[in-house]
């Protein structure tokens, strides 16, 4: 699996980001990449039916893995 950040990836952020409310942990979603992932923006939820996009850094960024639901296997 890539660790490469992309469109529509899940991320959480490592810093704060007062002036927008965002504090570090808080999750969101790629939007757009600039140069070629030097940049992302980024969409966050802020309450029901809200939200906020901003320009983060690569390096203020967590890729999260989708590792999907296991089915338990019949035996």
């Amino acid at each position: 699996m890539s660790s490469k950040i992309k469109e529509f990836d899940v991320v959480a952020l490592h810093i704060d980001l007062p002036d927008a409310g965002l504090c570090a942990g808080q999750t969101g979603t790629v939007v757009y990449v600039h140069n070629d992932g030097e940049a992302f923006e980024v969409e966050f939820p802020i309450e029901a039916r809200r939200s906020v996009v901003e320009t983060v850094d690569a390096k203020d960024l967590l890729k999260l893995l989708n590792l999907g639901i296991r089915r338990a296997q019949a035996g």
